[in-house]
């Protein structure tokens, strides 16, 4: 398990040439005319022809193979709780497990696995603060952990929000794991929540553990919280009609989830889709979870949502990307200049029917990632979770 200082970006800079596919995460140009990308500090210092770029003198040089780049995957709905362990499966080393599924990023849903989780308000603002310190002190595998994110209890006053994102704690749990689970108190909450600059996520669908319980429609619609959260259930669903309607109410980010329902997960895409507006589609895991672990969770969401849902491949890793770091304010999840180096090398997986990556992920396979860079600094080389890629990225050294 590696959990390390979070020393900062890579300094120096590094060339990405040979570059087959550029996604850029963006839907409004999802694949950029390029082939190269410069780096440098940690950050995107150009994106274009190689013979364009500003020169370099020194620079490391990764070839891409003539593989495709694509900003790192967010994962935007995580139950971390300290450090590369989960107690939900008891098990160590799972966020760098995702790392090798492409995952450069992961946003905290509250910290509610904790064994003994307080539930009183000085316990669990002093949880929210402890868990946002110490994985904005260390990183799992490099992986940037946002977390501190309290779940929402009785009693709690606007005071309890100022005191709390004055700490630097910018994230609320799943409105409705704790014992605010009525619309009315969940509203105002989440008003003041937002009053202070604190993003809130509200639990969709039955109840995912002892304690949680049924949120409706109508409750997601007067909560009116920032992100619904696992649209598609976290696992158990609302009825199609009623998510369609929460599509169409609702101007809010809808998030889907790989542990939800995976019927559900497109007839949300899709209901989006007919409202010109998949920019508010995001993704997740929702995991560590009964279910388990899944490393490659946003990958098969991506494959999902383009072989069974009708998303064009290269707006789905949008979802995954660009989309959520737009919607939750992150500075990487899109190539531009400017932005975190957080990268991810892959191509078609070897021997699929796919044409190339894109084809491959609309086929309904996941492509194999040869690659994963974080603010500049390659943390991982040939994926251990996906499938070999046809082609990998080389380092060639300076």
């Amino acid at each position: 398990m590696a959990v390390e200082a979070a020393s900062g970006p890579a300094q120096g800079s590094t060339i990405i040439r040979n570059i087959g596919l550029l996604l850029s995460g963006d839907l409004a140009q999802p694949v950029l005319a390029a082939d190269a990308i410069l780096v440098t500090d940690g950050r995107i210092a150009a994106v274009g022809r190689l013979k364009d770029l500003p020169e370099a003198p020194g620079a490391a040089v990764i070839d891409a193979g003539g593989g495709a780049v694509a900003p790192g995957l967010i994962d935007s709905h995580v139950h971390p709780v300290f450090g590369d362990w989960t107690p939900r499966q008891n098990q160590i080393g799972w966020v760098e497990s995702f790392l090798h599924g492409g995952v450069t990023t992961m946003i905290s849903a509250g910290e509610v696995h904790l064994p003994g989780r307080p539930k009183d308000i000085i316990g669990l603002k002093a949880l929210a603060i402890a868990a946002q310190r110490s994985f904005a002190n260390a990183r799992p595998a490099g992986v940037k952990v946002l977390a501190g994110a309290p779940v929402l209890e009785k009693g709690m006053v606007e005071s309890d929000f100022a005191e709390l994102a004055a700490a630097g704690v910018t994230l609320l749990g799943e409105v409705g794991l704790g014992s605010v689970k009525a619309g009315y108190e969940a509203r105002e909450m989440v008003a003041w929540a937002r009053k202070h600059g604190i993003q809130s996520t509200i639990h969709t669908g039955g109840p995912s553990i002892p304690g949680s319980g049924l949120i409706d429609k109508d409750t997601v619609l007067e909560a009116d919280a920032d992100i619904i959260g696992h649209i598609n259930g976290g696992h158990t669903a609302l009825p199609e009609a009623h998510v369609c309607e929460l599509c169409e109410r609702s101007s809010r980010a809808i998030e889907l989830v790989h542990n939800g329902n995976e019927r559900v997960a497109i007839a949300a895409a899709q209901a989006a889709r007919d409202l010109g507006q998949l920019h508010r589609v995001i993704l997740g895991t929702d995991s560590p979870a009964g279910s388990g672990v899944q490393p490659l969770g946003i990958l098969r969401m991506v494959s999902l949502l383009a072989s069974l849902g009708g998303i064009r491949p290269e707006l789905a890793f949008c979802m995954a990307t660009g989309n959520t770091a737009r919607l939750r304010g992150l500075d990487s999840g899109i190539v531009e200049v400017g932005r975190a180096a957080d990268l991810v090398f892959l191509d078609r997986a070897q021997h699929s029917a796919g044409r190339d990556l894109l084809h491959s992920v609309e086929l309904g396979d996941i492509p194999g990632i040869g690659m994963v860079m974080i603010d500049g600094a390659i943390r991982a080389g040939r994926s251990r979770n996906t499938p070999p890629a046809e082609r990998v990225p080389e380092l060639l050294g300076h």
